[in-house]
């Protein structure tokens, strides 16, 4: 019998984000470029034909409603989720495939119901990060369908190792702080008929995101001691006590919250930057923030404008940094080992992480088998940043930076080839820089930041691959740079 289908009408108001270490573990109104390997997908069945959905217009992208209640002193988090997901994928779908990757902890996450169009689900499996929910009903292109999820989680240690995989992860707590991390459920990219959904490793990033709008509203158990909190959205103060973030096209929503944080904020043009650090750190913390003014100055002139109205830039309590939609950490030992110039880990990292606001928010790609795409021009934007404000500092750059590590091997392997942590990061991150200032030595400033406009213009709001890079890179030159490609790439790129 036909299910009963509810239709929601949505009104909107659209607005058009490096880990020097191990990281946490990113839909467009266009065709996504992307080529990725398959992943199981349940069969339709052909001997009784499913409904169709009935029909609602679709959504430029996906939007998430998270009603949060945070039990800071529990380490707790309650969640009544809504996502409505619009079907771009040009293909009738027949079933969904949600990333939940709290659940690689044991215990961490607990399922209390699932919903589609208002009629409860029951026959979805969980392994492991992936929740597979096979649609009573075809959901045909451009057409949008209300996931209801509700859930809680249970904060793990944040310095307890990944199950199967031995490496701590930032989502968590610590004595410090709480932070939400891939901590809501999420619809992966469905790209040419693959749901893309990849295995955690060892370090590096294994997610890919499709932008989507978030509206999270968080409460907490206790008012009266509730923490200060850093956020991907701009926070808009409710009467009830609660805090309302709103964040369109992003690929993540990210969060940490803390009693002991102190703040440093500034305003660069219409947004607002803030740092976050913890005490007898407001040195490091007004370096960071300054670092990435500076860096937004130009990489907005270089690159294109940066599309929120706030950037967080949150002292980590673990040893590391990492990017999210408007918001990034940057690890402690950066703080304690700055030497107050911007000859240090915690400027050209700041800088790093920054630049990921382009390459990663606004223009996404595979990071686990295409890490590349994202950190090799995120490192490059370090240099680009040093000429602009530091120029006495390039050749120091150059040296500390990328050759004391002395890099080699080929520019575009998958995370899981890496071979350890220096190994990757010599080759995806330094050879990847390398590669692109030999490819801007040899066509000329004028055509090289040509290309890097143009890229963004094309990519924006989607995922791309390598071979968009070097297709829009041969669009904006006539130049021959093979042998470059040759010397820094396993693969051929046409």
């Amino acid at each position: 019998m036909r299910n009963k289908i509810y239709i929601f009408f949505v009104i909107l108001l659209m607005t058009a984000c490096a880990s020097n270490q191990v990281a946490d573990v990113p839909t467009a109104t266009e065709p996504v470029f992307v080529e990725l390997p398959v992943t199981d997908t349940p069969a339709i069945p052909t001997e009784t034909p499913l409904p169709t959905a009935t029909a609602v217009p679709a959504l430029e992208r996906a939007i998430y409603n998270l009603n949060v209640l945070m039990d800071y002193n529990a380490k707790t988090v309650s969640v009544n989720q809504t996502i409505l997901y619009p079907n771009l994928t040009g293909n009738q779908l027949n079933n969904l495939v949600i990333a939940i990757v709290p659940n690689l902890w044991q215990g961490s996450f607990n399922l209390t119901s699932i919903s589609i169009n208002g009629e409860a689900i029951t026959n979805y499996s969980i392994t492991n990060q992936r929740l597979d929910i096979p649609l009573s009903f075809f959901l045909a292109p451009n057409e949008t369908v209300e996931i209801d999820i509700q859930y809680s989680l249970a904060l793990p240690f944040a310095e307890q190792e990944d199950p199967g995989i031995s490496r701590p992860r930032i989502y968590g707590y610590t004595s410090r702080q709480i932070n939400l991390t891939n901590w809501y459920p999420f619809v992966v990219p469905n790209i040419n008929g693959e749901w893309i959904l990849h295995e955690p490793w060892y370090y590096g990033e294994h997610l890919v995101y499709d932008a989507a709008d978030y509206e999270v509203r968080l409460t907490f158990a206790d008012p009266a001691s509730a923490p200060i909190v850093a956020s991907s959205g701009f926070p808009e103060q409710q009467a009830d006590g609660s805090i309302i973030y709103k964040i369109n096209s992003a690929r993540t929503f990210a969060l940490s919250a803390s009693r002991d944080f102190q703040t440093s904020t500034t305003q660069l043009g219409d947004v607002t930057l803030t740092s976050y650090y913890f005490p007898f750190n407001e040195r490091g913390g007004q370096a960071a923030l300054q670092a990435t003014v500076e860096a937004m100055q130009v990489f907005s002139q270089r690159f294109g404008t940066y599309p929120h109205k706030s950037l967080a830039i949150v002292m980590g309590d673990f040893n590391d940094g990492m990017e999210y939609s408007a918001f990034y950490y940057l690890s402690k030992d950066f703080y304690n080992l700055y030497d107050g110039t911007p000859a240090n880990y915690l400027t050209f990292v700041a800088v790093h992480e920054t630049a990921h606001q382009w390459w990663f928010e606004q223009v996404a790609s595979d990071q686990a088998l295409q890490p590349w795409v994202d950190e090799a021009l995120s490192t490059y934007s370090e240099r680009i940043y040093y000429e602009s404000v530091h120029p006495d500092l390039v050749s120091w750059w150059w040296i500390y930076r990328i050759d004391f590590y002395k890099p080699e091997g080929f520019v575009d392997i998958p995370i899981y080839e890496g071979q350890g942590f220096r190994p990757y990061t010599n080759a995806t991150y330094f050879q990847g820089a390398k590669f692109l200032e030999n490819t801007r030595l040899r066509i000329g400033d004028e055509a090289f930041f040509a290309f890097i406009q143009d890229y963004l213009n094309q990519g924006r709001g989607k995922i791309v691959t390598a071979n968009d890079f070097f297709r829009i890179l041969r669009s904006n030159t006539g130049t021959d740079i093979s042998d470059l490609i040759n010397q820094y790439f396993r693969s051929v790129y046409q």
